[in-house]
């Protein structure tokens, strides 16, 4: 079956080369089928082109199509094309012409759209939920190793104390910068495309609005023109802040690989989470980290594959755009695995105390010094040659108290600041509309 089939059949190549992968995908989108033509048929109830009778009929059995596709007890048979198509399909074999009544007012362009629309908001607030955690994460690892000494690089020289607090504490900040990218691609995503049917709008009496406020829309794209150009758009936007997410881990990923190396040995693992070699007895891989690291990276160039799919591309509707599918519904799994397993590992690094002891540290107090002689009295610039001089002479005394107190250094993380920025971040989304709207839906 296919919304689209009259009297002539495609040759059997063509639709296996134009369908593709595009039924694999696009189970994950029938809840959310279900949930748009829930709003769509009352909709057409409301505005006269849907009897009562078949609206109560269509309900009740398109919630009961729902809670089978939550139960996994839902396929698309062989030989229909999308989920679309399967969904109608049930429908006129249950309720006969009702059932053929529900993509009035529609095209299929605006349901894929509408259907997109629902799965990309839920999979950001997925996403988000997720973010959360091991931001939470590293707030407390930040606050347990606060008053531990860790060296700071620039170029990969020995630069300044840092500590462990805050170098947990710069990732837990890198998320909250990242979660107002997430908001971005939310904001975007969360806009009504339905009743612009192939583009061009329809020449029924619509209630666009209404099946805006049933699917808990913030609001709709009200240019229909715009409502079919927003697809490729939004892909590439909720990329772009998938990217983001994953920069911060693969970051995290590579400081962790380079922190558990013999040359640095400023953390470990228990044995038992990491792998070892097939010749080397005393090895001990950070694999975790190693794979994470790649698989962020890969995250990192989601944009760039999704603006290729669309360059050039005049406005309207393309066939190439079901291939966004493919290569963004597996990141928000490949990024959720990433998070969930950064926030298991995390807790369990063995972190080592007195790192700045060693002798090879001890010109990275080398500011500190200089900074003493400017509270002292003497100018900076006479300072900084004072101390450089004490290094070259191998004179150089470390200072005996290190203190930094300013807002978001050593001794004044800013924690709390920051975890205020997340929770300000995170209710703006507010979530709870949609959730609130499609419980109604479904009830």
């Amino acid at each position: 079956m296919k919304l689209w089939q009259k009297n002539t059949d495609v040759k059997k190549e063509i639709e296996l080369f134009t369908v593709g992968r595009d039924p694999e995908f696009d189970l994950q989108l029938a809840a959310f089928d279900v949930l748009g033509s829930l709003a769509h048929t009352r909709m057409l109830e409301q505005v006269g082109l849907l009897g009562k009778e078949d609206l109560d009929a269509l309900q009740q059995e398109m919630k009961h199509i729902y809670q089978r596709i939550l139960a996994g007890d839902f396929s698309i048979e062989p030989g229909v094309e999308d989920i679309h198509s399967m969904v109608e399909l049930e429908l006129t074999r249950k309720l006969g012409e009702a059932g053929k009544k529900i993509h009035s007012g529609r095209s299929r362009n605006d349901q894929v759209l509408v259907d997109l629309k629902l799965y990309l908001r839920h999979e950001l607030q997925q996403l988000v939920q997720e973010v959360k955690v091991l931001f939470d994460v590293l707030q407390e690892q930040s606050e347990r190793h606060q008053d531990k000494l860790l060296p700071g690089y620039t170029h990969l020289q020995v630069a300044m104390p840092s500590s462990f607090g805050l170098w947990y504490g710069a990732y837990a900040e890198s998320l909250v910068d990242d979660v107002l990218l997430l908001q971005s691609a939310y904001k975007i995503t969360d806009k009504n495309p339905l009743g612009s049917a192939a583009g061009y709008g329809s020449s029924f009496p619509l209630n666009r609005q209404l099946t805006t406020d049933l699917l808990g829309f913030g609001t709709m794209n009200y240019n229909v023109v715009y409502a079919q150009m927003g697809r490729g758009k939004t892909e590439r936007v909720v990329s772009t802040a998938i990217a983001s997410v994953a920069a911060t881990l693969a970051r995290m990923a590579m400081d962790l690989c380079l922190y558990m190396s013999q040359n640095f040995a400023f953390v470990s693992l228990p044995d038992n989470l990491t792998t070892g070699s097939s010749i080397m007895p005393h090895k001990k891989n950070p694999d975790v980290f190693e794979i994470m690291r790649g698989k962020c990276n890969k995250l990192q160039a989601l944009p760039t594959e999704i603006s290729m799919l669309l360059i050039n591309l005049p406005s309207g509707y393309h066939r190439e755009l079901q291939l966004l599918k493919e290569s963004l519904f597996p990141a928000f799994t490949e990024l959720r695995e990433c998070l969930q397993m950064m926030a298991f590992m995390l807790p369990q690094l063995q972190v080592r105390n007195h790192i700045m002891e060693e002798e090879k540290y001890r010109y990275a107090f080398s500011v500190d010094a200089v900074n003493a002689e400017v509270l002292a009295g003497l100018p900076f610039r006479d300072a900084y040659k004072k101390v450089g001089e004490s290094i070259e002479q191998g004179t150089f005394a470390i200072p005996e108290s290190v203190t930094h107190t300013h807002e978001g250094s050593i001794g004044n993380l800013c924690n709390v600041q920051i975890a205020q920025l997340m929770q300000e971040a995170i209710s703006d989304f507010h979530f709870e509309r949609a959730e609130q709207a499609l419980q109604q839906l479904v009830k």
